[in-house]
């Protein structure tokens, strides 16, 4: 792949800006489609719930406070979540094989079943919307977000942001 040029001045504020509103795009329908996902495995999963059970699903079984540390919530906010799943039936506690007071939590064998049956789904959907292009369009975009994430991930451990010394 060529190198990109270097943008400056008046074309860089226009890709930084064409780069928002493309992000925006993505991520309201994005949500849309992660409603309906959400949907099909539970009428009353909320969307909290919903991204918890998508997360455990990738790395269960794990420990509340775990969790709460990668979702960057508080505990009492995880123990919420976690109630909702459990009383819906898509999660179990499990005792910690670690540590005799702690417990982890894993999906029910329901809730794996619902949670393959949409990630299927989604995979199918990727399928039929990028089926028209070359592999490695797919394979690019997927190494550019996966980029995107790290810095993401990274700019959030940050002890502030730019907005917050902007502020005082």
């Amino acid at each position: 792949m060529a190198e990109a040029p270097v943008l400056t001045g008046a074309g860089k504020d226009e890709a930084y800006h064409a780069l928002e509103h493309e992000l925006g795009v993505l991520l309201r329908r994005a949500r849309a489609l992660s409603t309906g996902m959400m949907r099909e495995v539970h009428p009353d999963l909320d969307p909290g719930a919903y991204g918890l059970l998508v997360g455990l699903h990738g790395c269960a079984p794990a420990r509340p406070s775990d969790l709460a540390e990668y979702f960057g919530v508080g505990k009492a906010t995880m123990s919420r979540q976690l109630k909702v799943l459990e009383g819906l039936g898509l999660i179990e506690r499990r005792p910690d094989p670690d540590d005799r007071r702690a417990h982890r939590f894993d999906l029910t064998t329901e809730g794996r079943c619902r949670m393959d049956a949409v990630s299927a789904a989604r995979q199918q959907r990727f399928h039929q919307l990028l089926a028209a292009w070359p592999q490695e369009d797919v394979r690019v975009l997927a190494t550019m977000l996966s980029r995107f994430n790290v810095l993401t991930e990274n700019a959030a451990k940050a002890p502030r942001s730019r907005a917050a010394d902007a502020c005082g």
